[in-house]
């Protein structure tokens, strides 16, 4: 720290002379823990020591240690949950440790995009899990954003209901579907979950035209490069996710009651493809930790 930092704080401190310890007597009735360690200090050495020179390793050391403080309680601050569904016939999501015998090139994307999961999970203080059966208000309970991506089979009208429930007091939901040749609505039923919210997905997009990109809104400031190659249409809520060629959006974000859900009509970004055609700067890392941001702020 610069000394004319140092020489501003001192201004807003009793000081020690020969005579008082006011200052540390001041630190300790603040802070009782930094006051008792200072006062040691002062106690002992000031006797000694010019006491300018006191004064300055006093703020150094009180701004030294709740610095650390700081660090601490950010530190130990209650991490968030982000549980990622595979009990729906997913057709890329799944958990890497369960996955013994499978194609090892499978394994190993799944690999890639677990850790890449967990990197925009841990960048907003939250981990990531998996339910692997029934989606029931139990999980949910101790979920901060559930992540939907390309089912392929249904959901009951328990989990529907579940879930609806769970963004309506105050939960998140980040929900993928795509083209007919990955996952079709008959197939599975993610309208059942997010019609009573307002958003609906529909058909196939006609453009065929690879990238897009989003505008900046409350998600992201900015305009990120995002993956796009065909996708499903949808409508409802605020779109912030656009391909490249008409400009037709294929991701929408909504506040429902207390919570709120992200709707992507396009799996690729959420797979963290950064490469895709020729092109290699896709902003997926960007974009997911933006999306979680303000999922979970």
């Amino acid at each position: 720290m610069m000394a004319v930092e140092l020489f501003a704080l001192e201004q807003t401190f009793p000081t020690a002379d020969d005579n008082n310890t006011e200052g540390c007597q001041y630190c300790r009735k603040t802070n009782p823990f930094v006051g008792t360690i200072l006062g040691r200090i002062v106690d002992i050495k000031y006797k000694h020591y010019p006491i300018r020179f006191m004064n300055y390793m006093f703020l150094s050391l009180m701004l030294f240690i709740s610095g650390q403080y700081q660090s601490i309680a950010q530190s130990v601050k209650a991490k968030k949950h982000v549980l990622v569904d595979i009990a729906h016939g997913e057709k890329f999501w799944n958990d890497p440790s369960k996955m013994s015998g499978m194609d090892p090139n499978v394994i190993e994307r799944v690999k890639y995009m677990t850790t890449e999961i967990t990197k925009s999970a841990n960048s907003v203080n939250a981990d990531i899990g998996y339910v692997i059966k029934k989606i029931t208000a139990t999980d949910l309970a101790s979920c901060n954003l559930l992540f939907i991506h390309i089912p392929s089979t249904t959901y009951s009208a328990d989990e529907a209901k579940a879930i609806n429930e769970y963004v309506q007091k105050g939960g998140a939901l980040f929900i993928v579907m795509d083209a007919d040749y990955w996952s079709t609505l008959t197939g599975t039923n993610a309208n059942a979950i997010v019609a009573p919210m307002g958003i609906t997905f529909a058909g196939d997009s006609p453009d065929s035209k690879a990238g897009g990109h989003t505008t900046p809104t409350e998600i992201t400031d900015k305009r990120l490069k995002v993956t796009y190659h065909g996708a499903r249409m949808l409508s409802g809520g605020t779109p912030f996710c656009f391909n490249d060629e008409t400009e037709q959006a294929f991701g929408v974000y909504k506040k429902v009651g207390k919570g709120k859900v992200i709707a992507m009509g396009d799996g690729m970004i959420s797979l963290y493809m950064t490469e895709w055609q020729g092109v290699k700067d896709y902003q997926c890392s960007e974009f997911m930790h933006e999306s979680f941001a303000w999922l979970l702020k």
